[in-house]
């Protein structure tokens, strides 16, 4: 007997349902008010860009859906369980488990207690969400150079190096400087 694999539907949540997934999903206040600061960040990024702008707003307000579950590094590989059991569109699952800073290598993965694969964004969608996220700090907007310069004085460099990578390939495809988006 062969197994049938359903695919997940094409079709995204509205910003209503993803709000009410967060909620349901026992995600605080804070963290609702910081996934609604990264998609409006990530959505002006996605218009500069060319990208898939619906994509991005609803990839940045359901990046954080794991901290229902984990509040460490974790949590992204929490989210993108959270997203798969509630059948969500595989180009969004992908942008949760792959948010995180700039990428995490799979070298790396095993070393921080995550199933060891790939986690550095691959598409231009899943790349904007990582980085609009690493320029809000709660609700706060911040800059690439305050956002480095945090990670430099906590001693991780190497994903510090990631996120100014990641600034300068993406302004590059705006024609304009990240931060220079209002």
């Amino acid at each position: 007997m062969s197994t049938v694999r359903r695919s997940r539907p094409a079709k995204l949540p509205s910003r209503n349902e993803c709000l009410q997934l967060l909620r349901e999903n026992g995600c605080s206040k804070d963290v609702v008010e910081h996934c609604i600061a990264v998609s409006k960040l990530a959505g002006k990024i996605a218009r500069h860009c060319g990208a898939d702008v619906e994509l991005v707003e609803i990839g940045g307000l359901l990046h954080d859906l794991g901290r229902c579950r984990a509040h460490d590094i974790r949590h992204a590989v929490e989210g993108a369980k959270v997203a798969e059991e509630n059948e969500l569109p595989d180009p969004l699952v992908k942008i949760i488990e792959r948010h995180i800073g700039a990428g995490i290598k799979r070298s790396e993965a095993k070393e921080l207690g995550l199933p060891e694969k790939d986690y550095v964004p691959r598409t231009l969608e899943e790349m904007i969400v990582s980085h609009a996220d690493n320029l809000v700090a709660g609700t706060k907007r911040t800059t690439v150079r305050e956002a480095v310069a945090y990670l430099t004085r906590e001693g991780m460099q190497e994903p510090a190096i990631r996120i100014l990578d990641l600034h300068r390939r993406l302004s590059k495809l705006c024609g304009m400087d990240i931060d220079e988006i209002p």
